[in-house]
């Protein structure tokens, strides 16, 4: 199955050498198994396939392109570990194609990927509940849908701010393909011994259970909404934000359910 609309362009026109690369910046470390590169990603994608010979190479690719939110994104001296959209810091980048603009943006990029990735290769790429279904069509156009291998739910945040007749905007999904069947696979699970147990946690409640605690903030700011203001008189640490509404802090307080230190310190 294929899309089809107006912009798309054939990938021979794709993956034709053509340009050089306009690499801002190129940084090896040691050797050629360790390398970062400022530029544009296609430029770059183009460099490492023609300039670099690096046409099935890499085993491994994550991305995590934008999301089509049709939003320019700003970083600044107050948004320490995240990349938001507030309106007065310095633009980190602008998210602002759309429909089959966005669709063949991606594509060209995956196709470049594709040719250098290995047969052995694995491909993650982060999208959100939006966008999602129409990139998992691209690839499964551009990687051919029997190498789709799963989908990832990301859980990102607890449904504590949305208020709208819509059910909670909680996960993002890592799509998951190989390049082939056979492609390098490295099991997952961890055996937990007792003494991991007792290390994580470390408490135990009045039912003899085990648990540990977390701290009741996360990494995220936000400037206007209730998790950024201030709660029993403390506001979150700078890069964060309560992961709950103060007014849902308030009720897991008097269910006993917040610890809080000798110094002031909930979690």
């Amino acid at each position: 199955m294929k899309l089809t609309y107006d912009c798309k362009i054939s990938e021979k026109d794709i993956l034709t050498d053509d340009t050089d690369a306009c690499l801002l910046a190129e940084l090896d470390f040691n050797d050629d198994s360790n390398k970062l590169i400022q530029g544009e990603n296609f430029s770059v994608l183009k460099h490492l396939l023609y300039q670099k010979n690096l046409s099935n190479k890499i085993d491994l690719v994550y991305i995590d392109p934008p999301f089509a939110t049709n939003t320019v994104f700003r970083i600044g001296e107050t948004r320490t570990s995240t990349v938001s959209a507030g309106l007065k810091d310095n633009i980190a980048y602008m998210d602002s194609l759309l429909g089959e603009k966005y669709i063949e943006f991606l594509r060209q990029r995956l196709i470049l990927l594709r040719e250098l990735m290995s047969d052995k290769s694995s491909i993650y790429l982060h999208i959100d509940y939006k966008i999602g279904h129409y990139v998992k069509l691209i690839m499964d156009e551009v990687f051919g849908a029997k190498n789709f291998r799963n989908d990832i739910t990301r859980i990102k945040c607890s449904p504590k701010n949305f208020q709208r007749r819509a059910y909670g905007n909680i996960k993002d999904l890592i799509l998951f393909y190989t390049k082939t069947d056979d492609y390098i696979w490295n099991d997952v699970s961890v055996e937990i011994d007792e003494e991991d147990v007792t290390k994580r946690f470390n408490k135990i409640d009045a039912n003899g259970r085990r648990y540990t605690t977390i701290p009741l903030h996360a990494p995220g700011e936000t400037q206007s909404g209730p998790t950024g203001q201030e709660w029993r008189g403390i506001k979150p640490p700078k890069g964060r934000h309560w992961r709950s509404d103060p007014e849902i802090l308030e009720e897991l307080d008097k269910k006993g359910l917040i610890e809080w230190s000798k110094t002031g310190n909930p979690r």
